[in-house]
C-alpha cells in the first residue's frame, strides 16, 4: 500500500478527457499520480499537418538522437522538402483513388438503372409477345448487353426450348429412378438387381462415383454444391437423373458445370428440361458423346475464323503446332463456366442461348484476340497453360468489345456454311477412302 493509490481507470479516463477539451495531444501522457508529463517537443512540428502520412514518412522530420551530430540547417530544410513532396504526393493519390472509386461506383450505380428498365421491357413486352419479338433487331441489341439477373432462366429455357418434350413428372420418373439405383449401389453390388439397358453396371456405378467426385470440384469457391452445401442434393438429383434419361451419353466430366449454371437460374425441373435440351443440340451432344470426327469438324471449323480473324496468332500457333483441342474441349464441355468468372460465362450463356453454337466459338476468338499481345510473346508451355486457367481480372466490356470486333464471315460464308462445306467434304473424302482432316 502506496499512501498515493494510482488513479482509478475510470478518473483517468475524466483526466483524459478533460486534458483532451484544455487542447493538449492525445500523445500526452499522465503519471501515476495523475500528473502530466511534458510531451516531446518535436510533436508541436506536427499540429498542424492536415493529411497525416504513414507514421514512418515523419521520421525525415526527427531530429538526430543526441549522440550524433544535429543536422545542418541544409539538410533539415532538405528534409522538410523532402516530406512535404511525400506529402504531396501521398494527397495525389488519395485524390486518385477517390475519384477511381467514385467512377466505379457511378459505373455500377449506372449499370443497375441499365438492367432495372431492361428487366422491365423484357417483362412487360418481350416474355408476353416471345415468338414475334426474339428475332427483332431491338431485342437481339438488348439481348446483347446481357440479360436482367430475374429474366435469365426464363429466358435461356424459352431460347433453348424443349424439343426432347420432357415433362415435369418424367424428371421425377428418372429421379426416382435414379436414388433407387443409388440405394442398390450402397446395399448391393451384385449386377442382376442394377441391369438396365444401354449401359454395363459398371459403367454406371464408374458414372455414379464420377458424379459425387465432380460435384465436390463444382464452383468450390461458392462453397454451395459441396457435400452439406444449400445446392448439393439438388446437383446430384439433376445429373443423376441424367445418366438415367441419356444412359447411351451417361455422365461426362464438365456436365455438373453446365447443370449448377442453370440449377443458380432456374427451379428444379426447368433446369433439368433445360439440361437435357442444352446436351442434345449437335456441338454439345459431338463433344459429350467424345465423337472425334464431329469435333475434328468443328476445329477445323473453328481454325478457318482464327486464321481469318487473328492471322498472325494464328501463325503463331501454327509454328508450335498448338492444335484447338488444347483450349477449347474445355471451354467448349463446361460452357465457358469453369473458364469465366461466372457472371462473365453467364453473360456469354445469353448470347450463346441468342446466337446458338457459333457464338461458343466466336467467344473463344474473342479470349485469343483479347490476349493475342501477351500469347505472341509466349511458347507452347505458356499458351497452353495460359488459357488452361485464364486471368481472373477479364472484364465483361473488355472480352465483350473483343467478341464484337471478331467477324464470323470467310469469303462471304458463314459459320453455318463453313461447317456444312467441311461436312460434305468429309463425305465425299469418305467415298473416296481419304483422311477428311488432318488430325
Amino acid at each position: 500500500g502506496s499512501p498515493h493509490p494510482a488513479p482509478g481507470a475510470a478518473q483517468l479516463g475524466v483526466q483524459k478527457g478533460l486534458l483532451a477539451r484544455e487542447g493538449m495531444w492525445p500523445g500526452d501522457c499522465l503519471t501515476r499520480t495523475g500528473r502530466m508529463c511534458k510531451p516531446p517537443l518535436q510533436s508541436s512540428r506536427r499540429k498542424n499537418i492536415e493529411f497525416e502520412p504513414l507514421s514512418t514518412t515523419a521520421l525525415i522530420l526527427e531530429d538526430r538522437p543526441s549522440n550524433l551530430p544535429a543536422k545542418s540547417i541544409e539538410e533539415a530544410l532538405r528534409h522538410r522538402q523532402e516530406y512535404d513532396e511525400m506529402v504531396a504526393e501521398a494527397k495525389k493519390r488519395e485524390i486518385k483513388e477517390a475519384h477511381k472509386r467514385k467512377k466505379i461506383m457511378k459505373e455500377r450505380f449506372k449499370q443497375e438503372e441499365n438492367i432495372a428498365s431492361a428487366m422491365v421491357i423484357w417483362i412487360n413486352e418481350i416474355l408476353p409477345n416471345w415468338e414475334g419479338m426474339r428475332s427483332t433487331r431491338r431485342v437481339r441489341e438488348l439481348w446483347w448487353q446481357g440479360l436482367p439477373p430475374s429474366v435469365r432462366g426464363k429466358v435461356w429455357s424459352l431460347a433453348v426450348g424443349n424439343e426432347l418434350n420432357i415433362t415435369p413428372e418424367l424428371y421425377e420418373i428418372f429421379l426416382s429412378r435414379a436414388k433407387e439405383r443409388w440405394k442398390s449401389f450402397s446395399e448391393t453390388s451384385s449386377e442382376n438387381d442394377i441391369e438396365d439397358a444401354g449401359a454395363s453396371a459398371a459403367d454406371r456405378e464408374a458414372s455414379l462415383e464420377l458424379i459425387k467426385l465432380d460435384i465436390s470440384r463444382t464452383f468450390p469457391s461458392l462453397y454451395i454444391f459441396q457435400k452439406g452445401g444449400p445446392y448439393h442434393d439438388l446437383l446430384h438429383s439433376v445429373l443423376g437423373a441424367y445418366t438415367c434419361y441419356r444412359p447411351d451419353v451417361g455422365y461426362v466430366q464438365g456436365m455438373s458445370f453446365i447443370a449448377a449454371v442453370l440449377i443458380l437460374n432456374l427451379e428444379e425441373a426447368d433446369a433439368f428440361i433445360a439440361f437435357a435440351n442444352l446436351l442434345n443440340k449437335p456441338c454439345q451432344l459431338a463433344f459429350f458423346r467424345v465423337d472425334h470426327s464431329m469435333m475434328l469438324k468443328y476445329f477445323a471449323a473453328f481454325e478457318v475464323f482464327f486464321e481469318e480473324n487473328l492471322p498472325k496468332l494464328f501463325l503463331h500457333f501454327k509454328s508450335y503446332n498448338l492444335t484447338p483441342d488444347i483450349y477449347l474441349i474445355d471451354w467448349i464441355f463446361t460452357l465457358y463456366s469453369k473458364s469465366l468468372p461466372l457472371d462473365l460465362a453467364c453473360r456469354v450463356w445469353d448470347v450463346f442461348c441468342r446466337d446458338g453454337e457459333e457464338f461458343l466459338f466466336r467467344t473463344g476468338l474473342g479470349i485469343l484476340r483479347l490476349y493475342e499481345d501477351i500469347l505472341l510473346q509466349m511458347d507452347f508451355i505458356h499458351i497452353a497453360q495460359f488459357l488452361t486457367k485464364l486471368p481472373e481480372d477479364i472484364t465483361s466490356e473488355k472480352l465483350f468489345s473483343c467478341i464484337a470486333a471478331i467477324q464470323m464471315q470467310n469469303s462471304n460464308k458463314k459459320w453455318a456454311q463453313v461447317f456444312a462445306s467441311l461436312m460434305k467434304d468429309n463425305k465425299e473424302g469418305d467415298k473416296n477412302h481419304s483422311p477428311a482432316l488432318k488430325s
